[in-house]
């Protein structure tokens, strides 16, 4: 059997994160691959892939809040808010560390961000970034989002000032929209210079494999995969007896007194493993995947 499980990959810059599951295709030998949270071909960092029947569990992974460390280059515009992007706007935005820190306030919490035109977001049936590369631009609803935390890491003072700043933010929120936010507070324009993702829940770049390491031995990549429960750290984690596991492998309904569980929740056999994720819908408790 072909192995499963999450693998988590340290993206290198230029790369998509399309080209990173067309690659893991070939190393791993299966077509039955997914990612948990695209990151733009600038990017670099913390891609979690699910292989083999893990793709069914990526949307418990993909969303949990994720950090990522920023550069915003203040003063300058572009077309995709990214340095992939055309500059549209140039304007001198010679601000203070304290003014920049001091605009990011208000941007903790629960704000409203309208997505970029480069997002994969649907209007009329149409993606805003196929509807951007032939120029047009749509008026976009604004959608909520949750920073849990955001803090100003570093600067670099000028007409056109530099920002680091560190962010941990709810699965949807766009880095590359909250940079240019803050550049708007000031009283002009930003866009990403650089975007590093370092987290996606308790899942870590520093665990990571990068792409050339994984290219150039493959043979590690079984010895790297974490188990769909370790994968799954951040769920609430129930053990079963072998009763119940077996009909828990058979997707049966259960009652809250057999299964008291509310959230989405991993239930595991007495070994640890993985057998399915089940969830409370009115007064049963029911599978959202069964994997055993």
């Amino acid at each position: 059997m072909a192995v499963e499980g999450f693998l988590l990959v340290d993206k290198p810059t230029g790369w998509t994160s399309h080209d990173v599951v067309a690659k893991m295709r070939g190393l791993a030998g299966t077509r039955k691959i997914g990612h948990a949270g695209t990151l733009d071909p600038m990017a670099t960092g913390l891609l979690v892939l699910g292989l083999g029947r893990a793709t069914r569990l990526l949307r418990f992974v993909q969303h949990l809040p994720k950090e990522y460390l920023a550069r915003a280059q203040l003063g300058i515009a572009t077309d995709s808010l990214d340095a992939d992007g055309t500059e549209v706007e140039r304007a001198p935005l010679p601000v203070t560390r304290e003014e920049v820190s001091a605009s990011m306030t208000a941007f903790r919490g629960d704000i409203q961000q309208i997505p970029p035109m480069v997002s994969a977001i649907k209007i009329d049936g149409q993606k805003l970034y196929e509807m951007a590369r032939r120029g047009e631009e749509v008026e976009r609803p604004a959608r909520s989002v949750h920073i849990h935390e955001l803090e100003l890491t570093g600067f670099e003072a000028g007409e056109f000032p530099v920002a680091d700043f560190r962010v941990v933010c709810s699965s949807g929120t766009y880095v590359r929209t909250l940079a240019d936010d803050i550049g708007r507070a000031l009283g002009g324009r930003a866009h990403l210079v650089g975007l590093r993702r370092t987290r996606i829940g308790s899942l870590e770049v520093g665990e990571a494999a990068a792409m050339d390491s994984l290219t150039e031995d493959p043979d590690q990549i079984p010895a790297r995969v974490l188990s769909f429960s370790n994968g799954l750290a951040d769920l609430t984690h129930f053990t079963v007896d072998d009763t119940l596991a077996d009909r828990i492998t058979h997707g049966s309904v259960l009652t809250l007194e057999e299964l008291p569980v509310e959230e989405p929740t991993a239930v595991v056999d007495g070994d640890g493993r993985l057998l399915a994720i089940y969830a409370r819908h009115g007064l049963r408790v029911k599978p959202e995947v069964v994997v055993a």
